[in-house]
């Protein structure tokens, strides 16, 4: 018997083995340095902040190409579609392609889509070249997913929080940048800048990365592909909880900050660009939540970070009540709203990655659709209760979406987590 128990020991390391070649292919032999999680991090970053240059921008972009107010916050709700679309369409491609080549193709194309935003002098042109930047910026999590397949699982928690860290630095630097920009050059400089960058990135993550394959196996059917990440969510409930409290807390992020600028470029305060897009360099420390947030769940302290951040969460709309009075309010309210959004964040992409590491793009990738969802809805919304009531409004649906958060992780339990 014990005879027995050995060779299947060895027959199952065999197939681990056998599946770790089959995912990987050539980058079986990659080592993953601090060098190239750093690089991992800044093209997500840079990605990632084609979706919130606009948001400084809203009012200019409105009256360079007289849009009325509910057409400007679909600017933002469709870059957010776009996004969810390429979440749910493009994403999945990364467990069956090369995704060295897949992310290098994908860049490109955001160059292209970059370039008819900053060339457009209609609205429909404008539309059309964002919701096309949304659809591609989803690059952002093929190479989140990659990172996770790269690193040892003892630290995978780790380097996806380093590489979310570069995320958040990326949408705070978007609203800096956008706005300082546009100040200088106008908004269209902003689009171009970013398209030389994302050249350049493309170039050097061709070069940098290794191959993925895989190879020993066909890959499956594109539409087989797509239907597996359907029921990958339907069959785990960890996977779905997750999702629910990614949609709930970008919501309430993209209600803030879709809105923001709109108070801020009112009486009393008739902030610059710049100013409002500095704004987003408080929330710094949102970054730090995603390293620290890591290291908590490589520990086993996902369900306690999750609780703590979205009580912080529900709390953080207390001070951003008091926007219109008081800018230390605001500061205040937007560090402990991007704290814990980035917490629960990265708890949730390293859970539901450790779940089924050989559908890593398929299974962030759907959990992302949740979070465009959330961030749409919240666009969307605040922008028309903004017009029609106030900021009082934004803030009671942005402590709204908070609470559900809360709520849904007080009721799931430990659901899937040990």
């Amino acid at each position: 018997m014990p005879g027995n128990g050995e060779a299947v020991k060895r027959r199952t390391r065999g197939r681990s083995k056998d599946r770790s070649r089959g995912r990987s292919g050539e980058q079986s032999s990659f080592v993953l340095s601090r060098g190239v999680v750093v690089l991992f991090a800044v093209a997500s970053g840079a990605a990632v902040a084609n979706i919130y240059f606009s948001q400084p921008l809203l009012v200019t972009m409105g009256h360079d190409l007289a849009m009325s107010p509910g057409l400007v916050g679909s600017v933002v709700t469709l870059t957010q579609v776009g996004y969810g679309l390429g979440l749910f369409f493009l994403v999945p491609l990364g467990d069956v392609a090369d995704r060295r080549r897949l992310i290098a193709a994908q860049l490109l194309l955001l160059v292209v889509a970059l370039a008819v935003v900053a060339a457009a002098h209609t609205a429909a042109i404008l539309l059309a070249g964002m919701a096309a930047v949304g659809l591609l910026a989803v690059v952002t999590q093929t190479l989140v997913a990659f990172a996770a397949s790269l690193a040892p699982p003892a630290e995978r928690g780790r380097v996806v929080g380093l590489v979310t860290s570069g995320v958040v630095i990326g949408i705070l630097l978007a609203r800096t940048a956008s706005g300082l920009l546009a100040d200088l050059a106008g908004w269209r400089s902003v689009y171009l800048a970013s398209a030389s960058l994302t050249a350049l990135l493309a170039l050097v993550l061709h070069r940098a990365l290794p191959r993925h394959t895989c190879a020993g196996r066909p890959p499956p059917p594109y539409g087989q592909l797509l239907r597996s990440t359907i029921t990958l969510f339907a069959r785990e409930p960890l996977l779905r909880l997750r999702a629910l409290l990614g949609l709930l807390i970008f919501a309430a992020f993209s209600t803030l900050w879709s809105s923001i600028a709109l108070p801020l470029s009112e009486d009393p305060y008739y902030l610059s660009h710049s100013a409002i897009g500095a704004l987003g360099l408080i929330g710094v420390v949102g970054a730090l939540a995603a390293t620290m947030a890591g290291r908590l769940n490589d520990r086993g302290l996902s369900r306690r970070t999750t609780g703590i951040a979205l009580a912080l969460l529900v709390v953080s709309w207390v001070p951003l009540s008091f926007t219109r009075n008081s800018l230390w309010a605001l500061v205040v309210g937007v560090i402990l709203l991007d704290l814990a959004v980035q917490a629960v964040h990265v708890t949730n992409q390293t859970l539901i990655y450790a779940q089924h590491p050989d559908a890593g793009s398929r299974l962030i990738g759907g959990y992302m659709v949740f979070y465009s969802i959330g961030s749409a809805t919240g666009a969307l919304a605040a922008t028309f209760l903004y017009t029609l009531i106030g900021w009082g409004a934004v803030c009671a649906l942005g402590a709204a979406f908070s609470c559900f958060g809360f709520a849904l992780w007080a009721l799931a339990g430990r659901v899937g987590e040990e």
